[in-house]
């Protein structure tokens, strides 16, 4: 009987009291001591630190009384002196010297234009700004300095052949003119377009020289008109003497007497 009792105490006689654990445990872990604490250094190791801490030395002249150093110049390696060479000659031996943006376009396109171009005498040069600039800052070209600021390229020339220039870069919206140097004089886009538009040279030469003459045969003929008109009333006269010492009746006057009144 004392057994059952117990076992029914227990839960044993109930199945649903087996195995039974609560649905939240609480666990306390306990914290770990503290070992190590902070502890003031021995005089003796502070002495010994302090011997050894190392100390930099002292300039012996202070650095604002030192004299500036001299920024060593880059001497340029023979690649870069033959370009540069090959720049100056370009500007030197050219009437036409166009400067273009350049943007990117297919091969095709570029040899298409070079095609054009050189029907005309024009040269297409793709150069560096690395190595026109200082060219250009010492030379008589230096106001073109700032048309060299993206990817450039030169549009060359021995003779000044802005309007055939202007018709093949017309079908290339890639290229854009930015400006120019013609016989020496630069020029704005619209300064090229308006050059552009002048007469050839030779064509101009021969106004200016009928022009010229002009003025000049005006002048004899104005000059000869008195002597002619003179010389014809006398002729006339003297007609009209010897007809009336003969007694015919007088001659008409010539035609060229008449054309001088």
């Amino acid at each position: 009987a004392p057994a059952s009792k117990m076992a029914a105490l227990s839960g044993g006689g109930a199945p649903w009291r087996r195995g039974w654990l609560p649905a939240l445990q609480l666990v306390r872990c306990g914290s770990k001591a503290v070992t190590r604490h902070w502890k003031a250094m021995h005089f003796q190791r502070q002495k010994l630190m302090a011997v050894t801490e190392y100390l930099a030395p002292r300039p012996a002249v202070p650095p604002r009384c030192l004299a500036p150093r001299k920024e060593t110049l880059e001497e340029d390696n023979g690649y870069v002196r033959l370009l540069r060479r090959q720049v100056e000659e370009v500007f030197r031996d050219n009437r036409m010297i166009a400067v273009c943006q350049y943007n990117s376009m297919p091969g095709e396109d570029v040899v298409l234009m070079r095609h054009y171009l050189r029907k005309h005498n024009i040269e297409v040069k793709f150069v560096l700004n690395e190595i026109v600039r200082p060219v250009l800052s010492q030379s008589k070209y230096k106001n073109l300095l700032p048309l060299f600021v993206a990817r450039n390229i030169l549009l060359v020339s021995r003779e000044a052949k802005a309007k055939e220039m202007l018709r093949v870069l017309k079908g290339v919206p890639q290229i854009n003119l930015l400006g120019a140097c013609i016989d020496d004089t630069i020029l704005s886009r619209q300064g090229v377009e308006n050059f552009a538009k002048l007469p050839l040279l030779e064509a101009a030469q021969g106004q200016t020289v009928g022009a010229l003459a002009l003025l000049p045969s005006q002048t004899s003929s104005l000059l000869q008109r008195g002597s002619a008109h003179l010389t014809a009333l006398l002729d006339q006269h003297i007609h009209r003497l010897q007809a009336g010492e003969t007694g015919s009746p007088a001659e008409p006057a010539p035609a060229q007497s008449s054309g001088a009144h």
